[in-house]
């Protein structure tokens, strides 16, 4: 093979494979892939009690504990959220949202 000049052209035919490259296989037990797959077409995972309970408090503005526990947030979970500084306590067995402002 020589290399082209300034004003010549190449002409090359290279074979395109059809076949496309495989996706990896994964070993996944079958019970996994079938709630993956129930998940999925839940429409997503659940959001977390944390995440509910965050939300009914901004929702609300102060909320109780038996609010909290209607939805299936423990008692002992409000502590460590007050900790963490997701809620905030304003009261006995009232809370609000810590991103909030005082009412």
């Amino acid at each position: 093979m020589w290399l082209l000049g300034p004003h010549e052209t190449a002409n090359y035919e290279l074979p395109i494979s059809l076949k496309t490259t495989p996706e990896p296989f994964l070993k996944i037990r079958k019970r996994d892939r079938e709630r993956a797959e129930r998940i999925h077409w839940a429409g997503g995972p659940k959001p977390s009690l944390r995440q509910r309970a965050v939300a009914l408090a901004q929702q609300q503005g102060v909320v109780r504990t038996r609010d909290l526990t209607n939805i299936g947030v423990p008692r002992c979970y409000l502590t460590r959220m007050c900790n963490e500084g997701l809620l905030i306590k304003v009261g006995y067995g009232a809370y609000r949202a810590a991103d909030q402002e005082p009412t």
